[in-house]
């Protein structure tokens, strides 16, 4: 597994350095890791007195003095890696690099804002998901997860982006532990519709408790099964749980108290739309600070 990690010297980065390093079975599998810091390009004129050779020194010295503390770190728990010292805009350098490198996988420490607030994850990490089209772990909340066994749950709604997000569980196992319990997450409406006239005065049907139950079973069934069968010809099993109501809401209280991670799979706008994840994954993570694994498909 090929891994990029963006830091600049915060707290942030701290916390995702302390998560690489707790995960033994990741280790164990030799991971590509990669330590990037993106320091803001000198203006052209002092860059063009000082010379091509001193600016890049000058990148160079300000990245080790981020880079070094984290490499020695996860040496000590047994992951080798390379660092890269670049310049420039943060997001845009941060997802040329991962293409560069075909990463599997970059993870990022952010604060994260509440829904009410301009941006969920702060400004960075925001740009690099409208950025790029590599899956991000974002890792927010007072602590990052310790522990090689993850409980992780994967949101699925039948969709190829839910689907998305299982393949990319299943071909790195490893980043989730060696028995990390995983969970198929799924939402049904709740297709409760209260009578009530319509503009022509005429009532609208409601479903009995037992036509409710029939037809979540199969809204349940329907999104499932496909995982299900992906997790079968793994030679893998995972839990099934079905909630009710509003998805964002609902998967963001049961990853709260439940799980250690959370892979959501997404469209991923462009950088020229409003929205980056979709309206669930904005939801999810504007409800909850579960560590969220941004998959597109």
């Amino acid at each position: 597994m090929k891994i990029l990690v963006p830091l600049d010297g915060s707290e942030y980065g701290r916390k995702v350095v302390g998560f690489l390093a707790s995960r033994s079975t990741l280790i164990g599998a030799e991971p590509e890791v990669h330590l990037l810091n993106v320091q803001p390009a000198l203006p052209g004129q002092a860059a063009a007195q000082l010379g091509r050779q001193t600016t890049r020194r000058i990148y160079e010295s300000e990245a080790e003095h981020v880079l070094a503390p984290a490499s020695k770190a996860l040496a000590k728990a047994g992951l080798a890696v390379e660092m890269h010292a670049e310049s420039g805009h943060p997001a845009v350098r941060i997802a040329q690099i991962a293409d560069d490198l075909k990463a599997d996988l970059i993870v990022i420490g952010a604060h994260g804002y509440s829904e009410f607030k301009g941006l969920l994850f702060g400004s960075v990490t925001h740009r690099v998901l409208a950025q790029s089209k590599r899956p991000v772990l974002v890792l927010r909340g007072a602590r990052a997860p310790r522990g090689d066994r993850l409980r992780t749950g994967i949101a699925i709604d039948g969709s190829k982006y839910g689907l998305a997000a299982v393949k990319f569980a299943l071909r790195h196992r490893s980043l989730f532990g060696a028995d990390a319990r995983m969970t198929l997450l799924h939402v049904v409406p709740d297709f409760v519709t209260p009578v009530m006239a319509d503009l022509g005065g005429v009532a609208m049907p409601t479903f009995s408790e037992q036509e409710i139950k029939v037809l979540q079973d199969k809204d349940f069934e329907n999104a499932v099964a496909p995982a299900r069968r992906l997790f079968e010809k793994a030679g893998a099993s995972a839990d099934e749980v079905r909630l009710a109501g509003m998805a964002g809401d609902e998967i963001a209280a049961y990853a709260k108290k439940n799980l250690d991670v959370l892979l959501v799979g997404s469209h991923g706008y462009g950088r020229f739309k409003t929205a980056v994840l979709g309206s669930v994954a904005t939801r999810i993570a504007a409800r909850c600070d579960t560590p969220l694994l941004i998959v597109r498909a």
